[in-house]
């Protein structure tokens, strides 16, 4: 698919390290003012400098979410972060509140704007005050079906770039705002602090049956009736590109580099067209996931998507490469493995190599049985040659 952006998170280096190699256009990333995630997930400034830098060099773009919706006191400061992001070399800022949008415009009219989902911009017209304020992308409403999509391409200039989420978690109010988690405990969903209540477990009670609990459940079990399943459009690619979208968006500053860099991969190779759609989709069903969905595009729900609330996985990461030598790899330890299993080594492109675990030796020369240290450095013999930056994992289905 040409001309087709793909757009993967980072929370922390290593995920953008995984990201630009496994296969990313663009990356995302939050920062210290108005980013919507844990703090956990940001990037102080001299991280943003050494990302826009590492993007470049890679031949890709960084973008910076700032995508809160901003309180008085905000508004000041993120007009000078803005001009710190365009000195810095970022190459967009993500937005939603109309108040950051003419801050930033005024402050750093030359740095790019992207229209955050959270703004839930599902028309042309809208679209259009969006253009008219500045904005170079609209990150298009996750409430949107296919048909709506087009029909707002339709009526916009082609100068309108129009980006979609096409996997990762989506919150049970989709588009985002959400006041659950500030009811319940205090913590917003809208200032990165939500505590995903939505994923708890509940049960009913009735009006006159005080204390009374009624569990909600479907057969086999119970049910977090408010937990999203995720979104998996990898099926979907060609007909949202049809519909008029450009850049497709990968859902996830809070996953881990193994996530970023396994689902990036399979939609890589999926628009290159290097493995099968039903390979991509295969591999996509390894990582940790809540069951998929492909949320509105197809059309309105018209069936329950709440679940269990747990998350299924088809396989566990066990390591990082750090190198390769005549027959031997040098691994982190970041899971259990043993002597007698099968680990697969996850590298950019198509296929997937395998080998034996024949023996685990440690940094000493010391002969191991199993590897359970976390972060330990180990070596394996390995008859396959692998990369620095690959990772290894062990086929293990399991639910969490």
């Amino acid at each position: 698919m040409g001309n087709i952006e793909l757009l993967s998170p980072a929370g922390d280096a290593e995920s953008l390290t995984a990201a630009l190699r496994f296969g990313a256009d663009a990356v995302y990333v939050g920062g210290e003012t108005l980013q919507l995630r844990a703090k956990s997930a940001g990037f102080c400034r001299e991280q943003i400098v050494w990302a826009a830098r590492q993007a470049h060099q890679a031949g890709k773009r960084l973008y910076v979410a700032m995508n809160s919706l901003a309180r008085n006191d905000e508004i000041e400061p993120a007009a000078e972060y803005a001009r710190f992001l365009r000195d810095a070399g970022v190459d967009a800022a993500i937005v939603s509140d109309v108040g950051v949008l003419a801050a930033v415009r005024a402050a750093a009219p030359d740095l790019e704007l992207h229209l955050s989902t959270q703004a839930s911009c599902m028309n042309y017209a809208a679209a259009q005050v969006y253009r008219d304020l500045g904005v170079k992308r609209v990150v298009l409403a996750r409430e949107m079906t296919l048909e709506d999509i087009a029909a707002l391409r339709v009526n916009m200039p082609p100068d309108l770039e129009l980006e979609a989420f096409v996997h990762g978690a989506m919150c049970m109010a989709y588009s985002g705002r959400c006041i659950l988690s500030s009811f319940l405990t205090g913590r917003s969903g809208n200032r990165g602090e939500c505590a995903q209540p939505c994923r708890w477990n509940y049960a009913l009670v009735e009006e006159k049956r005080p204390g009374e609990l009624f569990p909600v459940a479907e057969e086999g079990g119970t049910t977090a009736i408010l937990s999203s399943h995720d979104l998996n459009c990898i099926r979907l690619l060609d007909k949202l590109q049809r519909a008029g979208v450009t850049a497709f968006k990968i859902e996830g500053r809070m996953k881990t580099a193994f996530y970023v860099a396994c689902v990036t991969r399979a939609y890589r190779m999926a628009l290159d067209g290097t493995d099968t759609v039903d390979n991509c989709a295969s591999e996509l069903e390894l990582v940790k996931h809540r069951p998929y969905s492909e949320g509105f595009y197809r059309g309105y729900l018209k069936e329950n998507h709440y679940n269990s609330g747990r998350y299924a996985h088809g396989a566990v990461f066990v390591g990082n490469v750090l190198g390769w030598s005549e027959g031997l790899l040098r691994v982190r330890q970041r899971n259990r493995f043993q002597v007698g299993e099968t680990l697969e080594i996850v590298s950019p492109g198509a296929g997937t190599a395998s080998f034996p675990v024949t023996a685990i030796m440690t940094g000493e020369g010391e002969a191991r049985d199993c590897a359970p240290h976390p972060n330990e450095i180990l070596t394996l013999p390995c008859p396959v040659r692998a990369q620095p930056g690959d990772f290894l994992r062990r086929r293990e289905s399991g639910e969490t």
